[in-house]
């Protein structure tokens, strides 16, 4: 399942490739509403295809949303629109939830489109100091090719267990873009379900596809906003408590960091609003019963740190 905004660009390179991988796949494109003719290319030139057009741009998890209550199977493969798969992709990732029956997702390992030679995403972590980031980007695409589990994946090339999303909720549409996949991989880490990631899947990726950029406005103000939101939604208060001196020291660093590039006043703002957006969202309930996950969760959110310098 494809979500599409404004992608001409990238769509039919994507489809033909998916289509050359997976030819009796049930192919969904999600429209929100593009205005750059995309929609009419997709469903002009791949007629086998499913098209979901809606009236307007509600964003990457509502688009997502509609796409898994719109899929008749039991695993549902998100793909952004600006990918193109290789051969085997869609076959590994199913492969790997059926050998694992507590895996909630599968990612592939993403590799630059632009430059084949390096990693983009070889799986999604989150750590103590309050940052997300892609595992290996930059580094040589000879590595990480060991599969494993992972925080979360990367919502930009994976496959999902669709009966689970019944039991942990969907995509929150609240996000509207950014971290919403590392927020369902963690509610899902709570719930005592894995997250893989499998290397056997290979997909090329450039990156930005929708946004325009690695740092914009846009991006870095829904992102702080999101990551706000994301650690009061998944973390009970104790453990907000726990980290809250390596969060501090985490989003003083990025303030310095979007400082320098100009755009420190945007991150705050993005900031104010992810603490007003948790005044109308919906904690995850604590049960004492996923005592355990939060342990492990935690554990890993200190050993994450060493993975983002490392």
């Amino acid at each position: 399942m494809i979500p599409n905004y404004n992608g001409k660009k990238f769509i039919e390179a994507c489809l033909s490739a998916l289509l050359l991988d997976a030819p009796k796949a049930e192919i969904l494109v999600v429209d929100n509403g593009s205005t750059d003719g995309s929609r009419e290319l997709a469903e002009q030139r791949f007629p086998q295809i499913r098209l979901i057009a809606l009236g307007q741009n509600y964003g990457f998890p509502r688009a997502v949303n509609e796409g898994i209550k719109a899929s008749s199977r039991p695993y549902v493969i998100l793909l952004n629109n600006d990918t193109e798969v290789l051969p085997g992709f869609t076959d590994a990732l199913a492969d790997a939830l059926e050998a694992d029956p507590s895996a909630f997702s599968a990612q592939a390992k993403l590799i630059s489109l632009y430059n084949p030679e390096k990693i983009d995403d070889a799986g999604n972590f989150y750590c103590a100091l309050g940052w997300a980031f892609a595992r290996g980007k930059n580094r040589s695409a000879a590595y990480y090719e060991k599969p494993g589990a992972i925080f979360a994946a990367c919502a930009g090339a994976a496959a999902y267990r669709k009966e689970f999303f019944g039991r942990l909720g969907c995509f929150d549409e609240g996000h509207f873009a950014y971290l919403e996949d590392v927020d369902v991989g963690w509610r899902a880490r709570v719930a005592g379900y894995r997250n893989l990631y499998v290397p056997a899947a290979k997909v090329l990726h450039a990156g930005s596809g929708t946004s325009g950029s690695r740092y914009n406005e846009f991006k870095v103000s829904l992102s702080s906003r999101n990551n706000i939101y994301l650690i009061w939604k998944n973390m009970p208060s104790l453990q907000i408590l726990l980290n809250l001196p390596l969060l501090l020291a985490g989003f003083g660093i990025k303030f310095l960091f979007f400082l320098k590039k100009g755009m420190g006043g945007i991150y705050i703002k993005g900031l104010r609003e992810g603490f007003q957006m948790c005044r109308k969202g919906r904690k995850v309930e604590f049960r004492w019963k996923n005592l355990p996950s939060y342990a492990r969760i935690q554990l890993e959110l200190w050993i994450n740190i060493g993975k983002r310098f490392g």
